[in-house]
């Protein structure tokens, strides 16, 4: 009979099988929990955070179920972890130096200079930095900003900067500091393969799922992403190698660079009055991830390890604590030392391990399931996958130096997901016939093999109800077993969607500002990767921007490929079908679908020779990407 829509209470062997972590790590051991609660001053009146129509975009209050017993639907060390990352309010790291935890995914570090105050890292959405600022100054006085600084290039780090700083406070004066590269990385991961990893993280982060012992309790790292509004003020200082020191509003900073470790572009900070140590987010209270689930580039944990070397050498000396950009600080020389030594060796061991074991011929797979860390990195709490993992993040190096294809021919021309289940539920001898043994399988605990195995069902006939039903009580299990946040949240999340329906993307990072920042190459290049190949193969259109204050570009859509040439070189088109001279305003406004091309005619300041109609056309070739697209089915 068709499985039922609502939650389901624990397996007994997922009730076992959590229990039993319960004597294998030291859960008697309360460091974390008082650092993670040192230097606490307070929090918000207003536990609801919400944006300019009323919206909820952040709830304070909503983990307040994790000060109770850890229920048989979820991992107690993930418990442990969520609870100690809902701590929400303003904290003193060092004096002089605060920090706004539990108001979004991240934490805001503000600094007290001169005048004013240093803020470092302003969340994802500009209403969660705005109300982390306001609690700061209803404790500290009503300083101004002197200066922001971006630590990487993750939108959880520099999206809500409008809620702490204007374009007008940055024409003013205010400085805006970042490491090299940042522009470019932040504006083309949330553009390029903005739609997908958006969606994708909606099944990381698990913002649309309700709070609770059935639903989200956390993504390990912090809780989830705020929904606000995401913005982007572009850099007015750029860091540019390690041992270089700026001072702002009298606060001296040394940096850094630490590029290809948790982000493209990141930096660490030292602040040699303060004797403190900033790790952004390259040394947090969790193994991290080395490809995050949401999408990414692969992480090199080799120079990430080597990162975190040079670290110790520079900074440990000469500071009492370090701080990161998420959950809470490490204070005192030693202990400093010893958490980032580990947190260095976990990824070195990882890289190193995983080498070893693909050169004796181990796929990716095979080497997650035999990898397993050495007893004093399992034993230390800030290593456990609750964010990254060991599973996947072995299987990332794997891909970062072999590629998708695992050398079997077997697996080098298989059929795509939906033809390739028809199959196997063929061969498997019906639909019936597989729920009927996948029933068993999940009697007997084994949800791994039945989520494996009804995927084929669902995906050779999605609206086959008892199929989905089954798939989401495995997923819900193997979510309640889980001690990875964002594992936790993607099982749950599509247990959640084959029950309900899709939920679409709660979080878009692709954001105006973000937009406004691209490069005009990047722009150009964001276009071509939304061009309808099929559908443009008879297309031979080209289009040339004479740009009043730059270069001509040459736009030029054939053989289903759109490509723009800057200058009037051999690779430019010498006889455009249409020549258009405008202000680079105007020529992104026209190409981000702001202005229609024909509204171009009435401008008396823009020239246009040549059939206009040919943009429409080429423009026309555009297809637009799908933040709803389905994930737990074909």
């Amino acid at each position: 009979m068709p499985q039922g829509t609502e939650a389901k209470p624990a397996e007994p062997s997922v009730v076992r099988g959590n229990a039993a972590l319960l004597s294998r790590f030291a859960f008697d051991d309360t460091q974390d929990l008082e650092d993670a609660r040192r230097g606490f001053l307070g929090t918000a009146a207003d536990s609801v955070v919400k944006d300019a129509d009323g919206r909820a975009v952040w709830d304070l209050g909503a983990y307040g179920f994790l000060d109770g017993e850890c229920p048989a639907t979820a991992n107690p060390s993930l418990w442990r972890q969520s609870r100690l990352c809902s701590d929400h309010g303003l904290f003193q790291v060092t004096e002089g130096v605060y920090q706004v935890r539990g108001f979004d995914l991240s934490n805001m570090t503000i600094v007290e200079g001169d005048r004013g105050v240093l803020v470092i890292d302003p969340l994802i959405s500009s209403e969660t930095a705005a109300a982390g600022l306001a609690l700061y100054r209803g404790h500290r006085g009503d300083r101004p900003v002197s200066a922001v600084l971006y630590t990487h290039s993750h939108v959880d780090h520099f999206g809500g900067v409008r809620g702490v700083v204007t374009d007008a406070d940055v024409a003013g004066g205010v400085p805006v500091l970042a490491p090299q590269g940042f522009l470019e990385h932040a504006v083309s991961e949330n553009v390029y393969a903005g739609t997908a990893m958006g969606r994708r993280a909606a099944y990381m982060y698990g913002a649309a799922l309700p709070k609770g012992e059935h639903g989200q309790i956390g993504a390990g790292l912090g809780q989830t992403t705020s929904t606000g509004t995401v913005g982007l003020i572009p850099p007015t200082t750029y860091i540019t190698r390690t041992g270089q020191t700026e001072t702002v509003d009298g606060i001296r900073m040394v940096f850094q660079l630490t590029p290809g470790t948790e982000a493209p572009a990141e930096l660490n900070i030292h602040f040699p009055d303060h004797a403190a140590l900033c790790m952004a987010e390259n040394a947090t209270h969790n193994l991290h991830n080395l490809l995050t689930l949401r999408g990414a580039q692969v992480r090199d944990p080799r120079v990430w390890a080597r990162y975190l070397t040079e670290a110790i050498d520079l900074f440990t000396a000469s500071s009492d604590v370090a701080f990161a950009s998420h959950q809470w600080p490490v204070w005192g020389r030693e202990r400093m030392v010893e958490f980032l030594s580990q947190q260095r060796d976990v990824y070195a061991y990882l890289h190193d391990q995983t080498l070893r074991m693909l050169n004796q011929g181990l796929t990716g797979s095979e080497i997650a399931e035999l990898m397993e860390l050495p007893p004093t990195l399992e034993r230390a709490w800030h290593t456990h996958g609750y964010y990254g993992s060991v599973s996947h993040n072995t299987k990332a190096v794997y891909q970062r130096y072999m590629g998708w294809f695992d050398g079997n021919p077997a697996h080098l021309w298989e059929h795509p997901p939906a033809e390739a289940a028809q199959r196997y539920v063929e061969f498997m001898g019906g639909a019936e016939e597989v729920l009927r043994r996948a029933r068993q399988s999940y009697a007997d605990g084994d949800f791994r093999w039945v989520v494996q195995v009804v995927n084929h069902v669902v995906f050779a006939d999605p609206d086959n109800a008892e199929a989905r039903g089954l798939q989401a009580d495995a997923l819900e299990q193997l979510g309640y077993g889980s001690e990875n946040g964002t594992w936790r949240n993607f099982y749950l999340m599509g247990a959640h969607e084959l029950r309900h329906g899709p939920v679409g993307t709660p979080t878009v990072t692709a954001a105006p500002d973000l937009l406004a920042a691209l490069t005009l190459e990047q722009l150009f290049d964001a276009l071509a990767i939304r061009v309808d190949g099929p559908g443009s193969w008879g297309a031979d259109i080209a289009v040339r921007w004479n740009i009043t204050t730059g270069d001509p570009v040459t736009m030029r859509l054939r053989n289903g490929v759109l490509t723009s040439v800057t200058g009037t070189g051999p690779a430019a088109d010498a006889d455009p079908d249409v020549e258009i001279t405008l202000a680079e305003a105007d020529l992104r406004a026209v190409l981000l679908g702001v202005v229609p091309p024909t509204d171009l005619t009435a401008r008396d300041d823009v020239e246009i020779s040549g059939d206009l109609a040919k943009l429409t056309e080429l423009l026309g070739h555009l297809g637009t990407p799908d933040p709803d697209f389905t994930i737990v089915t074909p």
